[in-house]
């Protein structure tokens, strides 16, 4: 899986899924090549990777044997993770209309780098989740989404088009249908039976708004932030004051950006972003793949570098983070997180920032991106990470 040797770095991902869907255990080489995976030799195997076009070398067991003792050396930052079961994947997204056209224009880099992967996945929406059915899955995306109930903010520039007024329609209808008079009073019950799911043993993996907007959410806990032309009552004038900050998963102390009309929820999006497109990019720590083994699978890539790229929430501001929540990468330089990680009773959460690792403002309405002309991608890889991150054998935190 190095830089120049690994043709595809995003179908080796589903080979290893498709692996271990074979009921053939895999390892994960932390820091080794790259991140390397190993696995048992097989011709289906061996043909597989030459049909997906993703580069691969056939050792013997002695060879692997030595590699394994290689970075047993505790002086290596390398660990080998057994792989023993792949996840059942859930991607909380919207439903299509009767016309099967999605209501929302714009795609997602989950769903996108899952379908090239060629990792299997099921949808689930607010329905699906407020009846129990989380429970079917071990990994759940958030769709880019807005848990507050304001429709992404996009009055300003959207609310006269007509995808905007048919996705409000049809999200009042499901509230109703539901029992809930509001949207946001919908996603509020949403938001806490993920929080359930994750409090529970699931993984949980959110990027773009669906990270702010779900803490945000948790921590208004049925206090109106919406203003008239989302929900037809102002809200509440009291509403900073009456916020619960320990309810979030992972900010403190942000403050509600009031305006109806501005393009953004909150302080959490780091905004004093002294950055151009060339000059945007963040580093991935470097952990301790022996002690650290989930935050280093986390992080794993073949450059510690990763481009930045934009969303309606691009990056977390620094200050705003929870103390206990790991940052696994940020630039420092402007004091911004971009992508972290934490724990929830059983379960953990990953928020990552920015809406398409391979383009840097993806508008509304603009065309998918095709991951064939970015078969490399590290910041796609880091979104693979977490789909094989609950397939490993857990290992007990050393002390």
């Amino acid at each position: 899986m190095e830089h120049e040797v690994q043709k595809n770095h995003l179908k080796a991902y589903g080979i290893c899924f498709w692996v271990l869907e074979n009921g053939v255990e895999a390892y994960w080489l932390l820091n080794y090549r790259g991140g390397a995976f190993a696995f048992k030799h097989g011709p289906q195997f061996e043909k597989e990777c030459k049909t997906r076009g993703v580069s691969y070398e056939i050792i013997s067991n002695a060879q692997f044997a030595s590699i394994r003792t290689e970075i047993s050396d505790p002086e290596l930052n390398q660990e080998v993770i057994k792989l023993e079961k792949p996840p059942k994947v859930a991607v909380y997204t919207p439903d299509f209309n009767a016309k099967g056209e999605r209501v929302q224009p714009w795609d997602d880099a989950v769903t996108l780098v899952l379908t090239y992967a060629e990792i299997p996945y099921e949808t689930v929406y607010d329905r699906d989740v407020l009846e129990d059915k989380l429970a079917q899955y071990d990994w759940l995306h958030l769709h880019h989404e807005d848990f507050t109930g304001q429709y992404g903010k996009f009055y300003m520039s959207q609310g006269s088009k007509p995808w905007y007024k048919a996705n409000q329609i049809k999200m009042e209808e499901l509230a109703r249908s539901l029992g809930f008079s509001k949207v946001s009073q919908l996603k509020l019950a949403v938001v806490k039976k993920v929080r359930e799911y994750v409090e529970g043993g699931g993984f949980m993996f959110a990027m773009c708004s669906a990270t702010d907007t779900y803490d945000i959410a948790l921590a208004a806990n049925g206090v109106d932030i919406c203003d008239d032309i989302y929900d037809g009552d102002p809200m509440d004038p009291n509403a900073e004051s009456k916020l619960d900050y320990s309810q979030c998963f992972a900010f403190k102390n942000w403050e509600l950006i009031k305006n109806p009309l501005e393009y953004e929820y909150s302080s959490i999006d780091h905004r004093r972003r002294n950055v151009t497109p060339k000059t945007d990019y963040f580093t991935l720590f470097d952990f301790s793949a022996k002690w650290d083994p989930i935050p280093a699978m986390l992080t794993q890539n073949h450059t510690r570098t990763i481009k930045g790229f934009m969303g309606q929430t691009t990056a977390f501001e620094k200050s705003m983070v929870k103390s206990d929540v790991l940052i696994l990468g940020e630039n420092n330089a402007i004091n911004e997180a971009r992508y972290l990680h934490g724990t929830y009773g059983y379960g953990t959460w990953t928020f990552y920032g920015g809406h398409d690792p391979e383009d840097y403002r993806h508008f509304v309405g603009d065309p998918e991106t095709d991951l064939n002309l970015h078969p490399n991608s590290p910041g796609y890889r880091l979104i693979l990470n977490n789909i094989l991150f609950p397939a490993a054998k857990k290992k007990k935190r050393k002390t």
